[in-house]
């Protein structure tokens, strides 16, 4: 297995131009994107059209009455003064997502990095949104399906690195690497998140808190909630995979 990994989102860009007909392309937006759309796909949504800006989702409604609209911009969910009149359904809390509410539904989601990460994986032969939560699951068919070329692709912040997806791929490759007979070839990003994760490996809820993503949602009070909620780590056997049609689903 090869395994190449992608640190910030300026590197978006080129996967234009790249054949990723035989790659696997796991997304990690851990606070907040990926982690939401595992857990709303665990309590009974049908799936989750990401989608990059918010006019996009508003016509989805248009379209389709049935279906919910989630998002975030600067972290808070969209209301009617960014939409255009529509308050969303839903902002990016996983926590938000009761199955009461979601079960059966299908929900567009928009976001500041997560969506435009997975949508720029156009091509690639399987698109997984991954998260701390669903980490062994992801492994787990990745293996299953025998991949051999995989990129881990970290959302990240504007056009920066996030350190808690960083920490998110290179706690795959390294599970990953553990499971494999042969170890993997890792491209030097990819080692780089693989030693960033085990550096912080001891005391990670810390490490992790203290990233400029969880820093910004600590001090929101309703939404401080979702940072611990985030790092819990395999709590859902969930595999939430894009189809061709631009839905994730639970495979």
């Amino acid at each position: 297995m090869k395994i190449e990994t992608i640190l910030t989102p300026s590197e978006l860009a080129a996967l234009a131009q790249a054949d990723l007909r035989a790659t696997a392309c796991v997304v990690f937006d851990i606070l907040r994107a990926t982690s939401t759309f595992v857990a709303a796909l665990h309590n009974g949504a049908q799936g989750i059209i990401p989608v990059r800006e918010i006019p996009e989702a508003v016509a989805l409604r248009q379209q389709r009455p049935d279906v919910l609209l989630a998002g975030e911009r600067d972290g808070v969910k969209i209301r009617a003064a960014q939409s255009g009149g529509i308050d969303f359904d839903f902002g990016n809390s996983p926590r938000e997502f009761a199955p009461e509410r979601i079960r059966g539904r299908t929900i567009a989601s928009t976001t500041t990095n997560g969506t435009r990460a997975l949508r720029a994986c156009a091509g690639a032969r399987s698109i997984l949104a991954a998260s701390f939560l669903n980490l062994a699951a992801t492994a787990d068919f990745l293996q299953r399906e025998k991949f051999t070329e995989v990129l881990l692709v970290c959302a990240g912040t504007g056009e920066n690195a996030a350190l808690e997806d960083v920490l998110a791929a290179g706690a795959l490759a390294d599970l990953l690497a553990a499971r494999e007979s042969q170890p993997p070839a890792f491209s030097d990003a990819t080692e780089i998140a693989r030693r960033t994760f085990l550096e912080a490996q001891p005391d990670l809820p810390a490490v992790l808190d203290r990233s400029q993503n969880a820093r910004r949602l600590l001090a929101i009070p309703e939404l401080r909630g979702d940072v611990a909620f985030c790092r819990q780590r395999d709590i859902f056997d969930v595999v939430a995979e894009m189809g061709m049609d631009g839905a994730i689903r639970r495979r």
